[in-house]
């Protein structure tokens, strides 16, 4: 028995000796005759699919590309460029602001130099009407437009709204037929969903950063007077301003706006704003050239654990208290008064300042509006007819 099993070892040895030497020296011997597999994919290259290729075969191929919803919408994305002429002091000015304005505005200490900028925009209309931010317009002496397949011409401002930080271009006839961007809902949209930003950073051409939602209506972040961001970790640097943010289908979920840095570089927080916004806020402008929004003349304030302790509430009191109330403004003619606590407008939840102010822009006016409130302890409704937002200066 031990002679067989000491064969049966030896042919093994033998026989594995022989497969080493064949896989290491002859590897084609064991190959089948089935076609060649399709060659591995080399890591960190991404696999683009034919350009004749829909988006149903990409996906029965299982190809891990955006090259679909990019071919969709990168045609309706432009290069904005501006110039203007600024005053740039001669001698160096105080660190101090109103010294600055003040010495600013003395003749001889400061003088006229052209300045260019670059920023960029998303046709959004077939009639050439181009969605950008308001920053990268703001006081512009001309704007050139570039198209992804290379027209360029001219573009004048429609209207704008710096309290959103949009503004709204029109394109010059000489540039039809225009590429059109697909608008999607941004109730749609979710945390954890993949976003690409298209835009023009920093000069280079049109480049398209991939990224997921990270957060939803972002506000108290002081870059706008009314802030309802979406968040994302695409890299949006200096030049994507007023560039689109899509979906991977290819649709227009917002249009990029801010990054958060320190440096001026990307530190994956970016921040757009939702599309909904802003064809609203495009609509109005085209059809009015301005936007109107609900003013109710008070200044709030949001409830701390102290104030509701002092006036008497939980500390868990939901609302905002009325901190000012303006003489003839809608809500001193309605009787509102410092001290009343804001719960609901027009049955929407007041959570804090920043959804008050929301919810009142969004009243019409001329309209009346109802607000829920609490004073001296106990609930009542009070009825106010809303009035107009003042034009902030700019």
């Amino acid at each position: 028995m031990r002679r067989y099993w000491l064969i049966f070892a030896q042919a093994v040895t033998v026989c594995l000796a022989i497969l080493f030497v064949v896989t290491t020296l002859r590897p084609d011997w064991l190959r089948l005759s089935s076609p060649d597999p399709a060659p591995a994919p080399v890591p960190g290259v991404a696999t683009q699919p034919p350009r004749d290729m829909d988006r149903s075969a990409a996906r029965e191929r299982g190809l891990s590309s955006y090259a679909y919803a990019v071919s969709q919408a990168a045609p309706s994305v432009v290069n904005v460029f501006t110039s203007k002429h600024v005053n740039v002091p001669i001698v160096p000015l105080p660190d101090d602001p109103a010294l600055r304005q003040l010495f600013g505005q003395v003749p001889g200490l400061s003088r006229r130099q052209a300045s260019t900028s670059l920023g960029s925009g998303v046709i959004v209309n077939g009639d050439g009407y181009v969605l950008t931010n308001y920053h990268v317009v703001e006081a512009a002496d001309a704007i050139e437009v570039a198209l992804a397949d290379g027209r360029a011409g001219t573009a004048k401002v429609v209207g704008a709204d710096p309290e959103t930080d949009l503004a709204v271009l029109k394109l010059s006839d000489s540039l039809r037929p225009l590429p059109v961007a697909k608008f999607a809902t941004d109730r749609s949209l979710h945390v954890g969903d993949v976003v690409l930003a298209i835009g023009n950073p920093f000069g280079v051409g049109q480049t398209t950063t991939q990224g997921i939602v990270s957060a939803l209506g972002r506000n108290g972040l002081g870059i706008n007077t009314y802030e309802n961001f979406i968040q994302t970790d695409a890299a949006i640097n200096p030049g994507n301003s007023g560039g689109a943010l899509i979906d991977t289908q290819g649709n227009l979920v917002g249009i990029n706006a801010a990054i958060y840095s320190e440096t001026g570089g990307s530190l994956g927080i970016g921040f757009a704003i939702p599309v909904d916004t802003a064809r609203k806020i495009m609509e109005e402008i085209i059809k009015t050239g301005a936007v109107q929004r609900g003013w109710l003349g008070i200044e709030p304030q949001d409830i701390t654990p102290d104030l509701a302790r002092a006036f008497g509430l939980p500390a868990d009191t939901h609302g905002v208290v009325i901190a000012g109330v303006m003489r003839n403004g809608p809500a001193g003619k309605a009787g509102l008064r410092v001290g009343d606590i804001v719960q609901t407008v027009d049955d929407a939840q007041v959570l804090d300042t920043m959804t008050m102010l929301r919810l009142i822009a969004a009243l019409p006016p001329g309209e009346k509006a109802t607000l829920d409130i609490v004073r001296g302890g106990k609930s009542r409704t009070v009825t106010v007819t809303v009035g107009t937002r003042p034009t902030p200066p700019r």
